[in-house]
């Protein structure tokens, strides 16, 4: 994926996953960042897994990296 597309799938994932962890404040840059490092964390999670990566605009892909955009939140709401 390209960096316009990846900007894209990161501020999705974002913008969902604050919305379904009720976190909704928040601007564009906020979804964008919180998508992007979702995307990692849920990636490295798979692939050590063997469950699959974040490498294209799929539905596994999206799937992945809104698991680790909600983990992403959920540890920060820890600290």
């Amino acid at each position: 994926m390209g960096l316009l597309s990846w900007l894209v799938f990161g501020a999705l994932v974002g913008w969902i996953a604050s919305h379904l962890m009720g976190t909704k404040r928040g601007g564009l840059l906020k979804y964008i960042i919180l998508g992007l490092l979702g995307s990692f964390i849920g990636g490295t999670i798979a692939s050590m897994l063997g469950l699959g990566s974040v490498g294209s605009f799929d539905i596994e892909s999206f799937v992945i990296a809104m698991i680790g955009a909600i983990l992403l939140i959920a540890v920060l709401r820890k600290l």
